[in-house]
């Protein structure tokens, strides 16, 4: 998209999460966790039940903004209507977007729960050059599990450009909320290969590989991670009787 990028100056746009989002809609910066942090995190992840009984389900819908993702961005723009259509015939579902771009700017929106309100919001965002950020994206992801409760966690990129330690600790807390990480690279990058594989594997997720521009693989994609914050495990294995999206997920997951 031509021009700068428009910031949301309302609520009605872009809202922040009441816990682990600034103002702005920036997502802050990671900081070091106590020994106290950690326990009392640990005791709660063994205490949630990743699908409480007629909850809505929630989804994180995370994509590489960088300049090279312009195209891809304008496709998951229209793709994004499919996971609710899908979600619809099970239940109900929440999408919150996160996305990085630029220098250092990660942000996201509040939680949407129809498809005509995300395209609007997505519509505004342009791509921008910058390095990746999966590290934010999955520290949001955790931060909002904990908070209000997130059944897993969509990512969209092609590359990855961080310490790969540092991401698979992050994926280790996920995992053990039981949020499932689906990676979805488009490409055929190896290093991002290699760390979304382990992403997806700590997680209880799944990795995917698409064709740059393949709109029909995404889209199976997309409706099958939507199925399972619908339904869960049962949605996803219905589905996979009849899309391959579905059945590369299943196959994966522990």
């Amino acid at each position: 998209m031509a021009g700068d990028p428009i910031k949301p100056k309302s609520t009605g746009d872009v809202t922040s999460a009441r816990t682990g989002t600034r103002n702005d809609g920036r997502v802050p910066e990671a900081k070091p966790s106590t020994s106290e942090d950690i326990a009392a995190f640990v005791a709660k992840a063994r205490a949630m039940s990743p699908h409480s009984a007629g909850a809505r389900g929630r989804l994180v819908f995370a994509l590489d903004a960088t300049m090279s993702r312009q195209p891809t961005w304008d496709m998951a723009c229209t793709l994004q209507a499919d996971m609710f259509r899908e979600a619809g015939s099970l239940g109900s579902l929440d999408i919150r977007l996160v996305y990085y771009r630029g220098f250092n700017e990660c942000r996201a929106t509040g939680w949407v729960s129809d498809s005509a309100q995300l395209a609007r919001l997505m519509g505004k965002i342009d791509c921008q050059g910058g390095n990746t950020q999966i590290g934010k994206v999955l520290s949001e992801a955790r931060r909002e599990a904990v908070a209000s409760g997130v059944r897993a966690v969509v990512f969209v990129g092609d590359a990855m450009e961080e310490q790969v330690d540092d991401l698979c600790a992050k994926a280790g807390e996920l995992g053990l909320l039981k949020v499932p990480v689906f990676m979805f690279q488009e490409g055929h990058d190896p290093t991002a290969e290699q760390a979304f594989r382990e992403i997806a594997r700590l997680t209880g997720g799944a990795w995917c590989r698409f064709d740059p521009g393949a709109a029909a693989q995404l889209r199976e994609l997309l409706r099958a991670a939507a199925a399972y914050a619908a339904g869960g495990r049962e949605a996803l294995l219905a589905l996979a009787k009849t899309t391959s999206g579905a059945a590369a997920l299943i196959g994966q997951m522990k």
